[in-house]
């Protein structure tokens, strides 16, 4: 470690939801003192108790103000020297504490960015990445020009949530004005139409790109195809596939370019990344999405590690711990190919022992999920066995739930 050398670096970690275990791992396997701040809900989740020095598990309706109290008692016997959001949800509330505690690392205007998605559609555009037209559903007169020019269907999305959660596709401007007007009688007000954006639906295929930042730029990255695009699987249900892009390919290139370029340009120094892409099935061009500051959710980080051998949570974390000062070098990568079936189940323990393919990398094991990363050095192997999955899924395991209109 770079600093405090008679004393190991403490680190604060915020988890609303159940992530990082090999991140809180790494870090203790590092030296680092760890603590842990969770919500009830997630109080008995198979955290790595013995990787813990501290264990928080605060109330569900937790404030922002609690937040930064309970972790400034952290600070009172001993400096807090990093303090990392493992989840989306908590990355704003970590730059407020970072701000308040004067603990480096993203601030919380830097935060609401990578929380906003008008915001880095907005910085998106302006550094010449490819964008769909959208407007701020907010001003009347606004939204009026927005459907009388972009030709429908448009999608109309929540600024803040994550994936496909609450989005909905609008064929009609009646059915835009009936959509807001249902959002303004909303009761919470986070909820209503100005927190909300209008978007032309582009058909087409959807890529993500995960990767590691160190500072202020990507030192690993791997590129990866949907086999569905995550809205239809959040809307229609079925088997949720991912899978590593030819290496060396057009797609590749273009991809971990455009990657690069967005961060960049939104400023992000040092961290994880998930980035989402579409290519146009009308003109072939990719336009951007999104982008979060966090590991992939999905088991993402587990497909990338079936490819290339990178754990990016336990290489986050040693990012995170060598600081701006400190230095880190990533491991020897493979070039290999990696990919998931991941599909909600009607059985709360689905068993896969009958699933016992070689190339089978990990086995997911949450309730009422089903899912197997695999991982091969030929990419047709790869896709082949995704295709044979879905198949299977359907019969063994798949259950099927309506989307979800926001995260609790």
């Amino acid at each position: 470690m770079s600093e405090q050398s008679d004393k190991p670096l403490q680190i604060v970690c915020l988890a609303s939801y159940f992530k990082g275990v090999d991140f809180l791992s790494e870090c203790k396997q590092q030296g680092a003192r760890v603590v842990l701040i969770t919500k009830e809900k997630n109080a008995n989740e198979e955290w790595p108790r013995e990787s813990l020095d501290d264990f928080v598990a605060v109330p569900d309706d937790v404030t922002t103000e609690q937040y930064v109290e309970i972790v400034s008692q952290f600070g009172r016997q001993r400096r807090i020297d990093r303090l990392v959001a493992l989840e989306e949800f908590d990355v704003i509330n970590a730059g407020l504490m970072r701000e308040h505690l004067r603990i480096e690392g993203m601030t919380v205007t830097l935060a609401r960015i990578f929380r906003d998605k008008l915001t880095m559609r907005i910085r998106a555009g302006e550094a010449g990445v490819n964008v769909p037209e959208f407007v701020h559903a907010l001003n009347y007169n606004d939204v009026g020009e927005f459907v009388n020019r972009v030709e429908p269907p448009w999608v109309l999305k929540p600024r803040s949530d994550v994936s496909a959660v609450g989005i909905k596709k609008l064929d009609e401007a009646e059915h835009v004005w009936r959509a807001i007007e249902e959002l303004d009688a909303r009761e919470r007000l986070r909820e209503r139409s100005g927190y909300w954006l209008l978007e032309r639906f582009v058909p087409g295929e959807v890529y993500h790109v995960d990767s590691l930042i160190n500072g202020g730029r990507v030192i690993f990255a791997g590129a990866n195809r949907y086999g569905r695009p995550p809205m239809d699987v959040a809307h229609k249900g079925g088997v949720f596939l991912s899978y590593t892009v030819a290496r060396g390919s057009r797609e590749e290139r273009e991809l971990l370019r455009l990657n690069q370029k967005l961060v960049k340009t939104l400023g992000l120094e040092r961290g994880a990344a998930h980035t989402e892409f579409i290519k146009s099935e009308e003109d072939g061009r990719f336009y951007f999405l999104e982008i979060a500051a966090r590991v992939g959710g999905a088991f993402l980080a587990e497909t990338l590690e079936a490819a290339s051998g990178i754990n990016l949570w336990r290489e986050w974390a040693k990012v995170e711990l060598a600081g701006s000062e400190g230095s880190y070098v990533l491991p020897d990568e493979r070039k290999d190919y990696g990919g998931i079936a991941l599909s909600l189940a009607r059985q709360e323990e689905p068993d896969t022992s009958r699933y016992t393919d070689a190339e089978i990398f990990y086995r997911v094991r949450k309730q009422h999920h089903v899912g197997l990363v695999v991982g091969s050095k030929d990419q047709q192997r790869v896709r082949d066995l995704l295709d044979d999955y879905t198949r299977r899924f359907a019969e063994d395991f798949i259950a099927v739930v309506p989307p979800r209109e926001r995260i609790e």
